[in-house]
């Protein structure tokens, strides 16, 4: 079993800075490799790990959050490539737990020492590949979405918010939630204060032609879900995503990192 990846990030049309931020590392049981933002490897002997972080707060927010997030995943997964090779299941919603809560510690750390940091935080999305199988762990309001080789695209992730929960308990549509005057508003971050976290955390059985979707909310605010699901099947192409959210808004920034299973 393989992988295919791509990925891009965009500033928008309106922004400044680039706050998001995404991730492409692949391990083993001695060490971790960063990768390009395309590319393919076999799962034969080591596991991949993408994700896209959105940063608030603070002018390096994403940059931040995804720096804190590759040197905590350094640290821990090579040495739970073992279990994974051994296809364990105890123990990976530990190791995931573990580390969206070091990372939240980490930036929680930088907004009390330094005052440009006051207040930063960021969402985190992030996909663990291994043999026949993908472990996720998310918090905030980025996404992943599942794109299985027969049936409809399902979003995996949990949106921590108000309007995430009145979207998942059919009160609004997904207009209604586009539009809502609090959608920005989110109950779960990383960092940003003292809170306690707690991350959204799954597994997915993967099989040959099975497609994720990882993104920032820049890219939820200009194409809708059936959209997303059209580009997403045509092709994997990240900048295809990117560039038709941009053009249809590009009111914020704008990420998104697509994997397919071969």
């Amino acid at each position: 079993m393989s992988i295919n990846w791509s990925g891009m990030t965009h500033v928008g049309r309106f922004r400044k800075n680039n706050e998001d931020a995404f991730l492409a590392l692949n391990f083993d049981a001695r060490e971790i490799r960063y990768l390009g933002k395309t590319g393919a490897g076999g799962l034969a002997e080591s596991d991949y790990v993408f994700a896209v972080s959105d940063g608030m707060g603070g002018a390096k927010s994403g940059e931040f959050a995804s720096k804190i997030a590759v040197e905590k995943i350094t640290r821990l997964l090579p040495a739970s490539f073992g279990a994974a090779a051994q296809h364990l299941e105890t123990g990976f919603q530990d190791i995931l737990r573990e580390l969206f809560e070091r990372i939240h510690h980490s930036i929680g750390d930088l907004g009390r020492y330094y005052p440009e940091c006051h207040g930063m935080g960021a969402t985190l999305s992030l996909c663990w590949f291994m043999p026949g199988s993908m472990w996720f762990c998310h918090i905030g309001d980025s996404r992943i979405y599942y794109l299985p080789k027969e049936g409809d695209m399902l979003q995996l992730t949990h949106d921590h918010s108000h309007v995430g929960w009145l979207r998942r308990s059919g009160k609004i549509n997904e207009r209604e939630a586009r539009n809502h005057p609090g959608r920005s508003s989110l109950s779960q971050v990383l960092g940003a204060g003292d809170h306690k976290i707690d991350p959204h955390i799954g597994r997915v059985n993967c099989q040959s032609g099975d497609r994720f979707l990882i993104c920032s909310d820049g890219l939820v605010d200009g194409l809708w879900d059936k959209r997303i699901a059209e580009l997403a099947r045509k092709n994997l192409c990240a900048e295809t995503l990117v560039k038709q959210a941009v053009a249809d808004s590009g009111r914020d920034n704008t990420t998104a990192v697509m994997i397919e299973v071969a």
